[in-house]
């Protein structure tokens, strides 16, 4: 079995709101952080080996200063739809 755990971010300038589908399909909420580095860096932590996360938010201008302030601490795809 995977041991990849999807997340998604939905970022806003604020905040931005977590959810996480777990290896064995469990989808659930996670709540919301702070739009802050280090709450950024405190949820990959909490989440996992970096290796082992897949994030997916909106690409945009806050998507894109999300993925500025994160290179390498998690695998990303952006939805550019």
């Amino acid at each position: 079995m995977s041991k990849i755990r999807f997340v998604g971010l939905d970022v806003h300038a604020d905040t931005i709101a977590v959810a996480v589908a777990e290896p064995d399909g469990e989808v659930r909420a996670l709540g919301i952080i702070p739009n802050r580095l280090e709450s950024i860096r405190k949820l990959v932590t909490k989440l996992g080996p970096a290796k082992q996360l897949k994030a997916c938010y909106e690409a945009g201008p806050t998507g894109y200063v999300l993925y500025a302030r994160t290179p390498g601490r998690i695998n990303t795809a952006r939805d550019t739809g």
